[in-house]
């Protein structure tokens, strides 16, 4: 079934949305620039700009989905707000795309769905074309195939319509082909094979090799193509031509390797008969080699190969047609959601939006327990130098309070990922209550945009720093690296009491912060600037002394320093207590991934899978505490130095080195 045939589910897209856009055109405008004219009946499939309003024809993302009923090859899935438990998403599958051929192909991506789908969410699989009956069928059998080892139940949550999208009659078809798609691996990639002995091109969908390891990319122009057999040794006869391979042999890193050395202009693997396509990656050490050309894996198609066996001269050009979205998501509470980029053909990356959306209900939960609530930005859009600015006056009563939570989102100028910001920077919010204090303008919350996705919101604990409040009238900015493009951005204070047993409350609260270190160019100079700290306890009535600090690397030297290299941080208590904090999972592949259930914003435009140092995109940076107090002479005289290691040595890079971001103090409680 999954190389079958079947009509492109483009032309009743088309159709829609033209009639969409045609009555937004009249209600909305009498004129159309030329701009608008290329983004045409497509909106804003394969395009990342944000060109003002969005046209208001279906619903957007956010928007509370609407009751629907759909036919599945079990009997039906019935739809009704607030009646399904947990998260239900939507995906939508056309044999059109060699990105989803190999999504349904791969056992690993298989697996991955029947063994780490949350319990909470159910999926309902659709097909765009109009062999929904088969395309059904044969979905359910990969997945009941690659259920037979999962000791977890998952398939009573998997739902197949043998009914085509176009045929469904209810909104799901308008958001799919009203939303599209843009980034990695949207729409129908293909390659255009054209020879002068042919009245019409052959038109075959392709799917590109992953992007991290391969530099180059398909330029605008027509290629020659070469038949070079399996292409793992290298051949003159490619030179500026775009490789003709077939599969097997030899890794697909060595045909591309071997095409490199071969001064091709790209390659193209083709599968064996019989066989789908496949991801094309580099393997362990292999990913460490960037080679500077574009590869992508088609079939093997027979009027290219007859032509070779003729002789006939055969080019080849690269294009990408739009397509409708593949995916949905409806949250817990009922809203419908973009569900991201699918960076490479797994369902890892549904799984990883529906953790999200596990997270987003359990901070929904979170934030209805008791807390003094005090807005500090209502959606104010936080750009340039400035950034976000507001003047606050903190209501009487807050002392008995130990808790203070910053309940932060960002989210984009539209509702659209599309209207994202396209880079990840860090973002950091500082307050100066008291201008004469020594607290004025430290940082108290940091966290990290994401790569062109839509809002993120986080509950962070900093509770310690409560101290800075020194005055009931308080200045809070936060702000970006100047010249990132704008996010709208929301600011809450939570104060609560964090241990309450019956009418009596047992807590500790911090009453003085002593800043320590700050963070620097992590170069080998880098630990020369700090010089240990004396400090004595200041009261016979403290109870608790904490180590605080907020710590992460950024920038990239020749060993990925500090964002993706191991870094650690010491603070050594009176030369015999070593407080350690290390970034074990930078530069790891699906570091980050793994911070998707702590709010990290999953699916990302861009490389946000990845480990880093102390922080991910779309999180909060969590800050880290130590309880000290045993390691103190409460009556005399204490040290603490700090020092950041790489390797377990200092740093020092023989290129552009990284630097450290860093907020530390000693909180006292009493």
């Amino acid at each position: 079934m999954g190389l079958m045939r079947s009509r492109s589910p483009l032309l009743w897209c088309l159709l829609l949305v033209a009639a969409q856009v045609t009555g937004a055109t009249k209600r909305f405008r009498t004129t159309v620039t030329e701009d608008e004219q290329v983004q045409g009946f497509f909106g804003s499939w394969g395009s990342t700009k944000a060109s003002g309003p969005e046209p208001a024809s279906g619903p957007e993302p956010g928007d509370l989905a609407a009751a629907f009923t759909v036919p599945t090859l079990a009997g039906e899935l019935s739809y009704q707000p607030g009646a399904v438990p947990g998260s239900l998403l939507i995906h939508a599958f056309t044999n059109k795309s060699g990105f989803l051929e190999c999504l349904w192909s791969s056992e690993s991506s298989l697996s991955s769905l029947v063994r780490d789908l949350p319990a909470s969410t159910q999926v309902l699989f659709l097909s765009l074309d109009d062999s929904a009956v088969s395309d059904a069928l044969w979905m359910r059998e990969q997945l009941q195939r690659a259920a037979v080892h999962s000791k977890k139940e998952v398939l009573s949550r998997l739902h197949f319509s043998p009914v085509p999208v176009f045929a469904l009659g209810n909104w799901i078809p308008n958001v799919l082909c009203y939303w599209g798609c843009f980034g990695f691996n949207c729409g129908f990639s293909q390659a255009v094979f054209t020879s002068k002995e042919w009245k019409m091109p052959v038109i075959i969908k392709r799917l590109d090799a992953r992007y991290d390891w391969l530099t180059g990319r398909w330029g605008q122009r027509s290629y020659q193509l070469i038949d070079a057999g399996d292409g793992c040794h290298p051949t003159p006869i490619v030179a500026g031509a775009v490789a003709w391979v077939s599969e097997g042999n030899c890794s697909f890193f060595t045909k591309v390797q071997s095409m490199a050395k071969s001064n091709a202009s790209g390659v193209l693997v083709y599968a064996l008969p019989g066989n789908p396509i496949q991801d094309m990656n580099c393997v362990e050490d292999e990913c460490y080699v960037q080679l500077g050309i574009p590869a992508a894996m088609v079939h093997l198609e027979l009027a290219v190969e007859q032509a070779f066996r003729l002789g006939q001269k055969v080019n080849v050009s690269f294009q990408t047609t739009p397509s409708p979205s593949f995916f949905i998501g409806i949250n817990q509470q009922g809203a419908l959601s973009e569900m991201g980029s699918f960076l490479y053909p797994t369902f890892s990356f549904i799984n990883w939006q529906a953790q999200w959306f596990d997270f987003y209900a359990a901070l929904q939960l979170k934030l209805q327990n008791p807390a003094q609530v005090v807005p500090v930005f209502d959606k104010v859009q936080m750009q340039g130098d400035k950034g976000a600015v507001a003047t606050v006056v903190l209501p009487l009563g807050l002392s008995h309070f130990d808790t203070l939570e910053l309940d932060a989102s960002l989210s984009c100028p539209g509702r659209r990922d599309s209207s994202c910001a396209p880079w990840d920077h860090t973002v950091q919010l500082f307050v100066c209550c008291n201008h004469l204090s020594p607290y004025c303008n430290i940082e108290l919350g940091r966290w990290i945009t994401t790569f062109h996705r839509g809002t993120g919101r986080w509950l962070t604990d900093v509770s310690p720093l409560i101290p800075l409040l020194d005055s009931n009238k308080c200045n809070f900015t936060m702000k970006t690296a100047p010249w990132a493009k704008p996010w709208v951005v929301s600011l809450n204070l939570r104060f609560s009491v964090s241990n309450q047993t019956g009418h009596r409350l047992e807590t500790l609260r911090p009453f003085r912060a002593v800043p320590l270190y700050s963070g620097g160019t992590f170069d080998k100079n880098y630990n020369k600037r700090y010089q240990p700290i004396k400090f004595s306890v200041p009261s016979s009535s403290t109870k608790k002394v904490e180590l605080f600090a907020v710590i992460t690397g950024h920038g990239s030297d020749e060993n990925g320093c500090g964002e993706f290299c191991v870094t650690s941080h010491h603070f050594l208590i009176n030369a015999a207590f070593n407080n350690t904090l290390s970034f074990d999972s930078a530069g790891t592949a699906l570091g980050c991934t793994q911070r998707v259930k702590d709010g990290a914003v999953p699916n990302e435009h861009g490389t946000w899978l990845y480990g880093r140092g102390g922080w991910c995109d779309g999180l909060q940076v969590d800050p880290w505490r130590i309880d000290i107090t045993k390691q103190l002479d409460l009556s005399g005289l204490n040290t603490v130095i700090y020092f950041g290691l790489f390797d377990g040595k200092d740093p020092d890079p023989s290129q552009q080195p990284g630097y450290i971001i860093m907020q530390s103090f000693l909180i006292f409680y009493k």
